[in-house]
């Protein structure tokens, strides 16, 4: 399950329009959140609020053996007025959700807030959906698309925001902290820090500075463990990539006196997309690293495959790295078989030593209580049974005298009501994962009234007379 913080620190970079897939290390996300996603252990309570739009909490307490528990504060200094933060409101796709849809390459000055697309079945929010997953934002927001890439042209210092974050682990008082800052449009600066008694020197620092210009991404680190040193970068093509508007800070000439035209070109490039058979972007890249204090290095070579929104066919995402250094091949396959269900694959494989590992993981999204999901029976709802429909009108005297039919009657449009509207929604979501070791992993995470819990088990099918090896219920809380 995704915590609270992370999910308020992905808004703050859906505020500030930076990308975070645009990145090497994020080239294998859908198939590493649909196959290692963790399980659940022992029993966690988190409880978290977002105070004011600059400042949000969390509590946690658990359980597993010894009780211990952390402490998180984080400070934004922009305002995150565009996200549901109550529990309750909170939509499950966007805290829940494995399979990740590439957003498509912003046109210069707009932001891409958290709710860009429906995460299952891809396709615009409607203003409805917006205004009801967004909560603060107003509708003339959503009206004018400014949730979804709007002008930013009247805050000039959009860009220029940082975000504050620390969290202390008790009762082993372990302390990590993190710096987010942005300089320019396209240049970031992140800082992690963890302090602890037990660590070399008492800690460990971690630089990193990433520059996006969505076309490509570049990205350098350091880090005081072993002196680490490292460069990654990824480079797109294809898609809407070949398009000259996708660097997303560069303004083209006389972009702001013909806005009208670029609206009609990009629904046309858009169109087109729709048109080809399978629309989607490639992206390349690369990383090496040396540290500095044990004299050795690494580096690794990746690509990725993955369609966009545009896209009228089955979404997927192919990638495919290589280690050249320890002749490791690692390729994955991820689906969006239906909007409800999402599938992936995963192989590895060793040049040297042959060696092989497969793993396949899948996530199954159902609007059924789990009772209700396992057993294949309908919902329990608790509101009131529908109405029976009334009985058929006889024909009137006339009309039988005329030999014909009753004129019809209009019908009524029906209006909608918030039972209609919760029956619609998601309420959980079962992810399994099983591996070449016959090693499987269940999770089942879903609402129940303002909570949102998890509850997950690892199994291993060599030994049946013990199979269950964990199990854990994670509950979590947020006003």
């Amino acid at each position: 399950m995704r915590e609270f913080m992370n999910y308020i620190t992905n808004a703050f970079y859906g505020a500030t329009g930076w990308n975070e897939d645009n990145k090497y290390n994020e080239l294998n996300a859908t198939s590493r959140e649909l196959i290692d996603f963790p399980l659940s252990r022992g029993l966690r309570l988190t409880l978290s609020s977002l105070a004011t739009p600059h400042f949000a909490t969390s509590y946690q307490l658990g359980s597993v053996g010894v009780v211990d528990g952390s402490i998180s504060y984080l400070h934004s200094s922009i305002p995150l007025t565009h996200i549901a933060a109550q529990s309750d409101k909170i939509p499950l796709p966007a805290l829940l959700r494995c399979y990740r849809r590439l957003h498509d390459l912003r046109s210069p000055g707009q932001q891409h807030y958290i709710l860009d697309a429906d995460p299952l079945s891809g396709l615009p929010p409607s203003p409805q959906s917006a205004r009801a997953l967004l909560g603060a934002a107003s509708d003339a927001a959503v009206a004018g698309g400014a949730l979804d890439g709007g002008d930013t042209d009247q805050d000039p210092g959009i860009h220029t925001h940082s975000l504050l974050y620390g969290r202390l682990y008790l009762p082993k008082s372990l302390l990590e902290g993190m710096i987010i800052k942005r300089f320019t449009q396209a240049l970031q600066v992140q800082v992690r820090a963890v302090s602890e008694q037990s660590l070399r020197n008492g800690g460990t620092i971690l630089g990193l500075v990433q520059y996006d210009k969505g076309k490509y991404g570049l990205e350098g680190l350091y880090s005081t463990d072993g002196g680490l040193l490292g460069f990654r970068g990824l480079y797109n093509f294809g898609g809407d990539a070949s398009s000259s508007t996708c660097d997303p800070w560069t303004p083209t000439p006389g972009e702001n006196s013909n806005n009208n035209n670029n609206n009609n070109n990009n629904n046309g490039h858009a169109q087109a997309g729709e048109k080809e058979r399978i629309y989607g972007r490639f992206s390349v890249g690369g990383e090496l690293y040396y540290g500095t204090l044990n004299k050795s290095g690494g580096m690794s070579l990746g690509a990725r495959f993955a369609t966009l929104p545009a896209h009228r066919g089955t979404p997927l995402t192919a990638t495919l790295t290589i280690n050249p250094l320890m002749g490791n091949i690692n390729a994955t396959y991820a689906l969006l078989a239906r909007e409800y269900c999402s599938l992936a694959t995963r192989v590895d494989f060793n040049v040297y030593s042959y060696e092989s590992e497969w793993a396949v993981g899948m996530e199954l999204w159902s609007n059924r209580r789990p009772a209700g999901f396992l057993l294949g029976a309908s919902p329990s709802n608790d509101f009131e049974p529908e109405p029976y429909p009334p009985k058929k009108k006889e024909r009137s005297f006339q009309a039988k005298m005329e030999w014909r039919l009753d004129d019809p009657e209009p019908e009524p449009e029906p209006e909608p009501t918030p039972k209609t509207r919760k029956n619609d929604e998601y309420k959980g979501v079962l992810k399994a994962r099983l591996d070449n070791n016959l090693r499987m992993g269940l999770l089942w995470e879903g609402r129940a009234k303002s909570l949102i819990f998890s509850i997950g088990t690892g199994i291993d099918l060599h030994k049946l007379g013990e199979p269950f090896r964990s199990l854990g219920l994670e509950v979590q809380y947020s006003s």
